[in-house]
C-alpha cells in the first residue's frame, strides 16, 4: 500500500511540474507548511533571498509575492512571460546552482517599495516545498552634524538625508540630561525621510551629544560638540587651535576626514581639509600650518601665525566618518 501511495503521487505531481500552468502546480501546496525567514536590505542595495530543497529531476520553481510573479522556473529555463514588471532585470536565480537544491532568489537594486512576503514554491518529482521570506527594506545615508551661529544664537543641527524606518533621535547635554528632540522635520510622507533636528547652544552648556539610531538595520550613528575655552593673543603672536579625535569615536583602522572652517554669522569659510585614508591635505591660508609629527599621531590641532586683529573669532574642527562625527569650537581673541 505504501508503494502504490508513493507512485500515486509521483504520477499526479508530474504533468503539473511540466506544465506551464501556475494554478494547478501552486494548488498542490495548499496544505504544505512553510518556513519563515527575515531577510533585511538596504535602499538601493541587493540581497539574497533564500530558498533551498532537496535535489531531484523535473525541477520547478515559482517564487510570488502575495498575487504577482516574481520569478518561474521550470523546462530547464526561465519562464519570465508573466513576470511582474517591477522585477524585471532585477531579479534572477542562480542557475550553476539550481541542480544542487538552491532555489534562492537574487533581488537587485532594492526599494521600499520591493518589502514584503516572499514565498518560494518548488517541486520536483521527489517531492515539494514552500519556504516564505519577508523582506524588509532599510535606509541609512550618513547623517551629519553643523555647527551654525546668527547674530544672537548659536545652534546644533543633526540631520540624515536618507532613512527608513523613521529613526530614534536623542540629545544629550553636559553628559548628565538626555532631551528626546520632537523638532525634527520629515520630508517624505511614507520615506524615506529626509530628517533635521535642531537645538539652541545655552551658555552654561559647553558639551553636546545627538544620537541617531535605526533600529531596523541596528545602526547608530553619534554627533558630539564640544566648546574649547578662550584663547587670548597678541598681535604678531602664533597660536595652536586644539582638534583631537576621541578614540571611542574613532578607532585607529577607521577612516575618516578633518576640516578647519572658521563660522561667522550665517556662513563659515573652509581653512584646511585631511583625509587619513589617502594622507591628503589641503591648507587654503600661508598663515596656516599642521604639523605632520602631530597628525602622524592623530593630533589635528592647526596653526595660525602672525596673529592678526581680523583673526579674532571662532573656529571649528569637524572629524567626520560613516559612524561618527566631532566638533570642536575654539574662540580666538587677539
Amino acid at each position: 500500500m505504501k508503494a502504490q501511495a508513493v507512485l500515486s503521487f509521483f504520477f499526479t505531481l508530474i504533468p503539473s511540474l511540466c506544465g506551464s500552468q501556475d494554478g494547478s502546480f501552486l494548488a498542490s501546496f495548499s496544505h504544505v507548511s512553510m518556513n519563515e525567514q527575515i531577510v533585511t536590505g538596504r535602499l538601493g542595495e541587493d540581497v539574497i533571498l533564500p530558498c533551498s530543497f532537496e535535489s531531484g529531476p523535473n525541477v520547478v520553481i515559482h517564487w510570488k509575492s502575495q498575487d504577482t510573479n516574481v520569478y518561474s522556473y521550470y523546462k530547464d529555463s526561465d519562464q519570465l512571460e508573466n513576470q511582474d514588471p517591477r522585477y524585471v532585470n532585477r531579479t534572477s536565480l542562480f542557475r550553476g546552482e539550481i541542480h544542487n537544491g538552491n532555489a534562492s532568489l537574487s533581488f537587485r537594486r532594492l526599494t521600499l517599495q520591493d518589502e514584503g512576503i516572499y514565498v518560494c514554491y518548488v517541486g520536483t518529482s521527489l517531492g515539494k516545498v514552500t519556504k516564505k521570506v519577508v523582506l524588509k527594506v532599510g535606509a541609512f545615508v550618513t547623517p551629519v552634524m553643523k555647527y551654525e551661529k546668527n547674530t544672537t544664537n548659536s545652534f546644533l543641527i543633526c540631520s540624515v538625508l536618507s532613512v527608513f524606518p523613521y529613526p530614534i533621535i536623542t540629545w544629550k547635554v553636559d553628559n548628565n540630561t538626555f532631551i528626546s528632540e520632537n523638532n525634527g522635520k520629515e520630508v517624505g510622507s511614507l520615506g524615506p525621510f529626509h530628517i533635521n533636528s535642531r537645538v539652541n547652544i545655552t551658555g552654561s552648556n559647553s558639551s553636546y551629544q545627538c544620537a541617531i539610531e535605526n533600529p531596523l538595520l541596528k545602526q547608530t550613528w553619534t554627533g558630539r560638540w564640544t566648546m574649547k575655552d578662550v584663547l587670548h593673543k597678541m598681535q604678531s603672536e602664533n597660536v595652536l587651535l586644539l582638534c583631537k579625535p576621541e578614540n571611542s569615536l574613532f578607532p585607529a583602522n577607521q577612516d575618516f576626514t578633518v576640516t578647519w572652517s572658521r563660522v561667522e554669522s550665517g556662513s563659515s569659510s573652509l581653512l584646511a581639509y585631511f583625509k587619513n585614508s589617502s594622507q591628503e591635505t589641503l591648507i587654503n591660508q600661508p598663515r596656516l600650518s599642521w604639523k605632520e609629527e602631530l597628525i602622524n599621531s592623530r593630533d589635528f590641532s592647526l596653526t595660525v601665525k602672525d596673529l592678526r586683529l581680523s583673526d579674532s573669532g571662532e573656529y571649528l574642527c569637524n572629524i567626520s566618518s560613516n559612524k561618527s562625527t566631532l566638533l570642536t569650537t575654539q574662540t580666538l581673541r587677539v
